[in-house]
């Protein structure tokens, strides 16, 4: 089969080899590839982090159809339509007991600690896989394991509720489209912070620009600030985070792709009583409720690659001009 490899870390080292087929266990599915969403993760495996095994696969966000299952799966048969829980865990340690297999103290991040999903077929434990409806399409479909599911995670542990007002930094990205209508599903009055008009077709019921977000906060608000603020950014937004932040409110951070040092004052948070949440990525739970509850979901496709032109998509990722999605088909 064909797959997108590296030997050494670099994007000029990702090529399009002929490699074996995967060996299928007894509990394992095998997928034909259809399509995967490129994300940071995918950018910082290939060129930075420290990943196993070498020559590597990278890929985090995996959908497809099943081509074959091992002799102990019940349930997914030839043919289903599905999507891959990108998180590797063992089910028995007290995080995976209590529901939480995204902090598995013996697992890790499927394409870091294994191989990834960029190849035409992939093998994955029956544990990983969940159907998803025939009717889906595969642009949204590839998008729940990590875009959406981060999002729906995170607003999950905000507790957002009807009317909370919810201030989103990063709207237009990966997780900030799903956060905006995953928030609006719950019943929020959304914000999202951004140049992108568009978004208001996604449920925010304001778009507004960085420079001008604490002077609309307030505004809208009529002084009393946002209940809920998502950054997904990281510490390029930190500041107004803090800012646009309410009494008694909840900010929640999961992503740094524009830095992850700040300074705090501490001040700003005890007088608020503000709650600051970090969260990563969402359990096996939270995902089958995502797919229930993202059957209407949209994505804003900016670009798709073939899976050889994967090195330009991952380049594509971080480029300023990005409107939307870059996917790879496969």
């Amino acid at each position: 089969m064909k797959a997108l490899v590296f030997d050494k870390s670099g994007i000029e080292n990702l090529k399009l080899k002929e490699i074996e087929n995967p060996t299928l266990g007894p509990h394992d599915v095998l997928i034909r590839v259809e399509k995967s969403g490129v994300n940071p993760i995918d950018y910082f495996v290939v060129n930075y982090i420290p990943v196993k095994p070498m020559p590597h696969i990278p890929g985090a966000e995996i959908a497809g159809t099943v081509e074959k299952v091992g002799d102990h799966v019940k349930g997914i048969n030839k043919g289903d339509k599905v999507i891959v829980y990108n998180r590797i865990f063992d089910g028995s340690c007290d995080l995976c007991l209590s529901g939480r297999e995204m902090l598995c103290r013996n697992g890790g991040i499927m394409s870091v600690i294994t191989n990834g999903g960029w190849s035409e077929y992939f093998a994955i434990p029956d544990k990983n896989v969940f159907k998803i409806p025939e009717n889906m399409d595969w642009d949204l479909a590839a998008s729940l394991p990590v875009a959406a599911l981060t999002s729906y995670h995170a607003i999950k542990e905000l507790e957002v509720s009807p009317n909370d007002i919810v201030v989103i930094f990063g709207a237009s990205g990966n997780t900030g489209m799903f956060a905006v209508q995953l928030a609006k599903k719950f019943g929020a009055i959304v914000i999202a912070v951004s140049k992108k008009n568009w978004l208001k077709e996604f449920g925010a019921d304001y778009v507004v620009g960085y420079n001008e977000v604490v002077e609309k906060v307030k505004e809208i608000t009529e002084g009393k600030m946002a209940n809920v603020v998502i950054n997904s950014l990281g510490s390029s937004v930190w500041d107004k985070s803090l800012e646009v932040l309410g009494y008694n409110g909840k900010l929640a951070l999961f992503g740094t792709l524009t830095g992850a040092d700040v300074k705090i004052n501490l001040s700003s948070i005890y007088s608020k009583h503000a709650k600051i949440i970090g969260t990563t990525g969402g359990s096996r739970r939270d995902l089958i409720e995502l797919i229930n509850l993202c059957r209407d979901c949209r994505v804003k496709v900016w670009k798709t690659y073939k899976l050889e032109e994967g090195a330009e998509a991952l380049r594509q990722i971080m480029s300023e001009n990005r409107d939307g999605r870059v996917m790879l088909q496969l």
